[in-house]
């Protein structure tokens, strides 16, 4: 029977991803262990890379000492992942008598403000990447709702405020990972509502 392909091989890779590689290489050349020739080809499919299949060869026979490539492991956050920025980011989004979407592979920012009136706002982060480990959104509905949807193992604090309105939170953290990002949510519900829930 053929071994089941690992799903990890699968995952893209960032920036400092292959920056991480191209460090380890370079490192392994400077210790002689690598030639001129074999370190700019290793460097050439380093920052070509893609996936986590393409960059694990590439240190597979340097030693322990040369600090492998551990490729990223979603699973320890439930398939979310951080992206450090340094600098706080902040965005914005409005919608009156339409609609606001964030959905798919984003990065959400350390502070996200949502405005609906009568309007809706939907944001989906169970693919989403997260620039801090604790990200807030402020989340405003008047005669309007805002839709959060986080995956199972994500972290929720909700401290909105209702006024003839509502808030609701996942009541379930059963399945809630250590070092999994945490979603803050704030904000005013005035004849609205604001709703978190925990989807897979």
């Amino acid at each position: 029977m053929e071994p089941t392909e690992d799903p990890s091989q699968r995952i893209r890779v960032s920036d400092a991803d292959r920056e991480q590689v191209a460090e380890i290489l370079r490192t392994a050349a400077g210790d002689g262990r690598l030639d001129s020739d074999e370190l700019d080809e290793r460097l050439g499919d380093a920052y070509t890379a893609r996936t986590v299949a393409d960059l694990v060869p590439l240190t597979a026979d340097l030693p322990d000492a040369a600090v492998p490539y551990v490729p990223p492991t979603p699973a320890r956050t439930g398939g979310s992942r951080i992206t450090p920025v340094a600098e706080p980011t902040h965005e914005r989004g409005l919608a009156i008598m339409s609609e606001y979407d964030r959905r798919g592979d984003w990065l959400v920012p350390h502070e996200l403000t949502v405005m609906a009136i009568m309007g809706g706002a939907n944001l989906d982060l169970r693919r989403a990447r997260f620039s801090a480990s604790e990200v807030v959104i402020v989340a405003n509905a008047v005669m309007g709702g805002v839709e959060i949807v986080v995956n199972p193992q994500t972290r929720v604090i909700v401290e909105g405020t209702a006024i003839m309105g509502g808030f609701t939170a996942p009541q379930d953290d059963s399945e809630v990972v250590p070092g999994a990002p945490t979603v803050r949510v704030r904000g005013i519900a005035f004849w609205g509502g604001v709703d978190v829930t925990r989807k897979a």
